[in-house]
Order: structure tokens, then sequence, then C-alpha cells
């Protein structure tokens, strides 16, 4: 009888290693460098000599069965089969043979999937779900991404920014996306507390489980018309939707109060700096599908304002730093307003946000 290990099970996700590449389950743990050869192209070298090269693509986060095929047949044709998708939605495949990278970049193009996001470039925005599935969103995602990335798309391809950025979108601000440590963050912002729906209220709710779920305590019950109900302290509710997700009778959507954020300076990264939370730079901008104008033009700004001033490999929160919050309000023509002015007296930079050590 064989191992535990050994045994077929329907229980878990099977073991990571049957889907590594050759190369890389050769040489795992033993790799020197990498070199980056074009945008869009990386190529990691083992201590062996071994090579294996990537090459990623942009692709929405929201695949069709055609799209998902498209890129298996190009994996089967020039990658062995081989590919993997990245935390930032971009496709990556990989090859050991360099004579199939100029190929698949044309096969890509081709059909409609940019190369590049690889060093000093905007990266695929990491994103949520937005109207597409979340109950919850202040905005959309899918949406809003496609048409700042179509704007963008040059700064995807190339390498010519001052540093890698990354831009991260999330729908409201329970914040399932990255945006609290990004270079650039778009964030959907409720502006209204629930609407409560006191006629349906005590037929589809559990009103103690209801009062339970506002972490600010912003729900109390009510009696209205004679019927057991809850009322909302404004002052205290904070927009997050807890009640909305154990309660279909308080809609936190508001198609004229909803919108974006837009909030710059964070990273996750240890380079150089530690890393850093991101900063509300425009407090509103409103809903304007399909294409979102405003939003476009307001992160445009701030990657070429960026671009233009940044010193090499300068992030943008160090950026900012440098020249200070001023400068950045007076460059890219940011109005600043009362929003701005950080009240928020806790933990502020006490937190421990780095591996530095410290002593």
């Amino acid at each position: 009888m064989g191992t535990q290990t050994d045994r077929l099970t329907d229980i878990g996700p099977p073991h990571y290693e049957k889907f590594l590449h050759p190369v890389i389950k050769k040489n795992y743990g033993k790799w020197k460098y990498h070199e980056n050869p074009a945008p869009g192209v990386l190529c990691h070298v083992s201590e062996t000599g071994d090579r294996i090269y990537t090459v990623r693509a942009g692709s929405p986060r929201l695949l069709s069965i055609q799209t998902v095929r498209l890129f298996a047949d190009l994996a089967d044709k020039y990658s062995g089969g081989y590919l993997r998708f990245t935390s930032r939605n971009n496709v990556e495949f990989l090859l050991d043979n360099p004579d199939n990278i100029a190929p698949l970049k044309k096969a890509l193009t081709d059909a409609g999937f940019p190369v590049g996001g690889t060093g000093n470039a905007i990266s695929n925005i990491v994103h949520t779900q937005g109207w597409v599935h979340c109950h919850s969103s202040a905005t959309d995602a899918s949406g809003i991404v496609k048409s700042v990335m179509d704007a963008l798309c040059d700064h995807f391809t190339e390498q010519k920014l001052p540093a890698k950025l990354r831009i991260a979108l999330a729908c409201c601000l329970n914040m399932c996306g990255a945006v609290h440590c990004s270079d650039i963050a778009i964030l959907g912002i409720h502006r209204r507390a629930p609407k409560v729906r006191h006629d349906t209220l005590n037929k589809v709710c559990e009103i103690p489980t209801v009062i339970a779920s506002c972490p600010t305590g912003a729900i109390r019950s009510a009696t209205v018309d004679g019927k057991p109900s809850v009322e909302v302290i404004e002052e205290q509710c904070m927009y997050c939707g807890n009640c909305y997700t154990v309660c279909p009778a308080m809609p936190l959507n508001d198609p004229e109060n909803d919108g974006l954020s837009i909030w710059v300076g964070g990273k996750v990264s240890n380079a150089r700096s530690a890393p850093s939370f991101s900063k509300l730079a425009i407090p509103f901008i409103p809903n304007n599908p399909p294409r979102w104008p405003e939003v476009v033009d307001a992160v445009v700004n701030i990657v070429d304002i960026y671009a233009r001033n940044a010193r090499k490999f300068e992030r943008m929160g160090e950026w900012i730093d440098r020249i200070g919050w001023p400068k950045f309000f007076e460059l890219t023509g940011i109005e600043f307003t009362r929003y701005h002015i950080d009240d928020f007296k806790n933990a502020g930079l006490t937190y421990a946000r780095s591996a530095h050590l410290r002593f």
C-alpha cells in the first residue's frame, strides 16, 4: 500500500508540482538572475545554465470560453502547453525555446492581446467584480479598467516610465482589490447611508443580525408603523455595505451619489523604501459609463506628470515624498479640498509595514 500522499483523492487541489514546466521543476530553488530582453519578455537563468522564457500579455479578468481556448491553443503550439495567470490578470506563456518568442508575440498581438507589462511599465490593472457580480459595488470594474488601459496601452507595451507603475481598482471601500497600497488606486465610494425598506425588512431579515452586522454601531432597532424595523444613524455610517450583505431590504447603491475617488502613492515592495499606503488625490468623480472619461483623464494626467518629473526608478509615492504634496497638487492641477485633511489620529505611522529591521 502506498503512502497517504500517493493515494488518489478529490479533497483539495492537485499538488502544484504537477503543473510546473520541466525546466522550472528541474531548477527549482536554483535561479541565479533574470533578464528583461524586451517589453513583455523575461528570461530566468539557473545555476545549471538552463533558461526559461516568459512572454506576458494583458488579458481581461473575465474571460470568454473562446479566449481561454485561444490561450490554450497558443500554449500548445508555442510553449508546450505551459501557461499561467498572474495576480494582475496577465497571461504568461512559459517557453524553453527562444525561437518561439517572436511568433507567439505576433499571434497574441494579432488576436488583440498586447504584450508588455514588465520592467518600468504599467502592468495590467488588478480589479474587483464591479456591477457584473458584486451587490455592494459603487461603480463598475471591467468597464473602467478597459477604458483606462485603452488610454495607457503604450505604457504597457513600452518600458519608458521612471519605474514600474501599479494601478488597482476596487468598486467599494471593502477593497477586494489592492487599492490601499498601489501607485494609483481607483476606489468606488458610496456617499449615502443605506435606504431602509421598512415594509419588507422584518419579513426577509433577522433584525438582531442586521444590527450586529454594522461595525460602527450605526444601526439600531426601531418601530415603524407599528412593526419592528431598524434605523440608521447616518453620522456613524461608513457606507461599507455589511448590512446589505445580510439584509436585502437595506440597499446601499445610489445612482445619483455613488462615484469614484483617486488615491496615489502606495506600494507593497520593500525596495529602496518601506511599503506605504495610498493617499487621497481626488475625493469624488461621478460615474459616467460606458467609458468614464473623467476617470480616464484624471489617471492619464497623473501618469503623464509623474513620467515627466520623477527620477529613474522612483516610484509614485517616492516622487511625491521628494517634491512634497503641495507641489504634487500644483503640478497635477488637482484641487486641494477639506477632504484631503487627514484627521485620523490612531495608529497612523506606527504600523510595522515593512520587513526592515528596527532597533
